[in-house]
């Protein structure tokens, strides 16, 4: 068992086996959705729902094996969100690309990023950026899970008048409210595993007012859905022939996993206290090299771009520290193949608590920016206010090192910028420019 233990990065001296194993289990929970969304979603790009829900956790479960055993970080990965609606939205009902072609430029994406990452040409772009954003992108990070939590538990919801609003209170925004409050109140007295207790607790509790649907028939058990359908059907037509509109798509998903995937990476160790003493993340390369991996296992599978997601905060803010972390993810990824029905019931009024707690702990951060400086200060502020508002890390990491460069050379401090800095800024403006041409 310690030899074992041993694979994982995992240390009896500092680590606790109970620990890690409940950090597992809270970032499952909390991330458990993309199992219930990710099939509806690319369901409208005319794939087979059922195949898709197999494939989805076949996908999470061998990337996260790959972060647990060769990265021996806490970090899990699944079928991003936001890229998945883009795969769906953008790319096959808009631009008219078939599900199979789209699968193919997940595909190629993933080969750049494992080429990038071999190259180390990723961890560079993270090193060269300052101090000071990578607080604000931990920050952001954690505004940007909190409205996620706050959307999610119906707390915060859409207005025609004012874009946002808040929602109306019944059941279920009740709930999400209670957990908040309950989560605090345990995280205040130093519970261990408080989160976890958090949404169990809410679930339960949601079973008699409704929220939690246990459904018709309910049963816990369920054989897998073969993913045959979807597995191996790349079409890499469009990429031999050199479609122009084709190799923008390439380029703009390299562009949104890379950025959310440093966003979570980022924010989440720097939080976490997870980063060495010459400012690097440990084994920062290798997690890169997993997202890669499970990126282009995904779209073997039948999945949409595979990324290291951000509800990991949840597990390392339960304790999660090593490789045993998310090794308990994978097994609970593979374990939902059987048993759809029971973590399908959690409600999202019960992953509000989780979402909106880790964003307290993760902003935090903010008191290490430097704010006396207008140049620091302004782009760092445009890191944390676009994430949450432009709806997506990336764009929020864009703004940010764009506008630090810039503001940066308009008053005469063009040198304090890195040369990595200035070709990732030329790279940001392609981003934008390149639409306007079309």
């Amino acid at each position: 068992m310690a030899n074992f233990l041993s694979l994982l990065g995992f240390d009896p001296s500092k680590n606790s086996v109970k620990t890690e194993v409940l950090a597992g289990v809270t970032t499952f929970l909390t991330m458990s959705y993309i199992l219930a969304v990710n099939p509806l979603i690319l369901g409208d790009a005319h794939m087979d729902k059922g195949a898709v829900f197999s494939a989805t956790i076949v996908a999470a479960a061998i990337a996260t094996l790959v972060m647990a055993f060769y990265a021996k970080l806490p970090f899990a990965l699944a079928s991003g969100m936001g890229i998945n609606a883009f795969f769906a939205y953008t790319l096959v009902l808009g631009m008219g690309f078939t599900w199979q072609q789209a699968l193919a430029a997940v595909f190629i994406e993933g080969i750049i990023f494992v080429l990038l990452t071999v190259f180390k040409v990723r961890e560079a772009i993270v090193n060269a950026i300052p101090v000071n954003l990578r607080y604000a992108i931990s920050v952001g990070i954690g505004l940007f899970i909190a409205f996620i939590g706050l959307k999610n538990g119906g707390i915060i919801v859409h207005s025609d008048a004012t874009l946002l609003q808040l929602g109306t209170w019944n059941a279920s925004s009740i709930l999400a409210i209670a957990g908040v409050l309950i989560g605090t109140a345990l995280l205040a007295l130093n519970v261990r595993g408080a989160l976890f207790i958090t949404i169990i607790a809410i679930t339960i509790i949601g079973i008699p007012l409704g929220v939690t649907q246990l459904g018709e028939g309910f049963t816990l058990v369920s054989l897998p859905q073969s993913f045959s359908d979807v597995a191996f059907k790349m079409d890499f037509s469009k990429f031999l022939t050199l479609d122009i509109n084709y190799l923008i798509v390439v380029f703009v998903l390299v562009f949104m996993d890379l950025f959310d995937t440093l966003g979570t990476l980022i924010g989440a160790s720097t939080s976490a206290g997870m980063v060495e003493k010459n400012g690097r993340i440990h084994n920062l390369n290798k997690a890169l090299l997993a997202d890669a991996i499970g990126t282009v296992a995904g779209a073997m599978c039948g999945t949409s771009t595979v990324t290291t997601y951000v509800e990991s905060t949840t597990g390392i803010a339960a304790g999660g520290r090593t490789g045993l972390t998310s090794f308990t993810v994978a097994m609970l990824f593979l374990l939902a193949l059987f048993f759809s029905p029971l973590f399908l019931i959690i409600p999202a009024a019960a992953t509000t608590s989780a979402l909106v707690l880790v964003g307290v702990m993760m902003v935090k951060a903010i008191v290490n920016i430097e704010m006396s400086d207008f140049t620091e200060a302004a782009p760092c502020f445009l890191t944390i206010i676009m994430m949450p508002l432009a709806y997506s890390i990336s764009e929020g990491i864009v703004m940010g090192m764009l506008s630090y460069v810039l503001i940066k050379l308009l008053t005469g401090r063009g040198k304090q910028v890195s040369v990595a800095m200035y070709i990732l800024a030329c790279f940001f403006l392609l981003k934008y420019l390149i639409p306007l041409f079309q």
